[in-house]
């Protein structure tokens, strides 16, 4: 392989990666890094390290203000951060499917309002319910191990959960046949080899706790994934981006509250 092609390939990949920052995030990217459709499929192999760095900025600033305020206003400042850091795009979807599957009850209605941009009751109810939840979550994990567990515990979160959404991908079918949806880019069928990368990079944060067991979150998380992706299929013959959105954050939930359970064994 020659010198040049490998330099090649390695800017491809970064531009990949950069297209995967860019698409999922709110992180300033270079001007030469596109909107190519191609880009932005490949770029999902990247998702659960984008996790990784929306997960260690807010792991930053938890420590960074928990040297001059209570951990209480330290974690909320810390989970400002993971939303600003993404221009709240999982917890919109979440919104949206709350609102979608509140409100509607055939396929076609569920799809329109899942395309609304505006919130309604259910999504409204959905968002005051989960954000204190996993505040409350991350107190907890602070009071059970700590400062550095509660840091860890945000970078497995975001990483996993990320994985998680990811892996739907794979597993499942993209139901949506126009192009209005912000999910069309990436919610194309992902090779193994790529279903490979998210699942290890996914994974890899939860080691860094040092006890192996702890990789036991994945049953009730892949459980959670199971049971959304056959409750979408249901209803609407597979998912969308705004299902993919819910599936990253009630799989952050279930990452938590697995900690939190298994800590009390291990």
């Amino acid at each position: 392989m020659s010198p040049t092609y490998q330099k090649s390939r390695f800017k491809k990949e970064v531009e990949v990666f950069l297209t995967a920052v860019m698409f999922y995030t709110r992180i300033p990217c270079p001007r030469w890094i596109g909107h190519s459709p191609d880009l932005l499929a490949k770029a999902t192999r990247y998702f659960p390290m984008i996790g990784w760095i929306v997960g260690g900025v807010s792991a930053m600033v938890l420590y960074a203000t928990g040297q001059l305020l209570p951990i209480s206003i330290s974690i909320l400042f810390s989970m400002i951060t993971g939303i600003l850091l993404t221009g709240a795009f999982h917890e919109d979807g979440f919104a949206d499917v709350c609102d979608g599957f509140g409100g509607g009850w055939t396929k076609s209605k569920i799809l329109d309002i899942m395309k609304d941009s505006r919130v309604g009751a259910y999504g409204l109810i959905g968002m005051v319910l989960i954000l204190p939840l996993k505040y409350l979550l991350l107190f907890e994990i602070y009071q059970a191990q700590g400062t550095l567990c509660l840091a860890l515990a945000l970078l497995s979160g975001h990483s996993l959960s990320r994985s998680t959404a990811a892996s739907m991908i794979y597993t499942h079918e993209y139901v949506r046949e126009n192009e209005d949806s912000k999910a069309k880019p990436v919610a194309k069928r992902m090779s193994i080899n790529t279903l490979i990368m998210v699942v290890f990079s996914g994974l890899a944060p939860i080691l860094l706790f040092g006890n192996p067991l702890l990789l036991c979150i994945v049953l009730p998380v892949y459980a959670m994934k199971a049971y959304l992706a056959r409750y979408f299929k249901k209803w609407i013959g597979g998912y969308t981006g705004d299902c993919l959105g819910a599936v990253q954050q009630i799989s952050e939930i279930i990452i938590y509250l697995s900690l939190l359970s298994l800590w009390k064994f291990i």
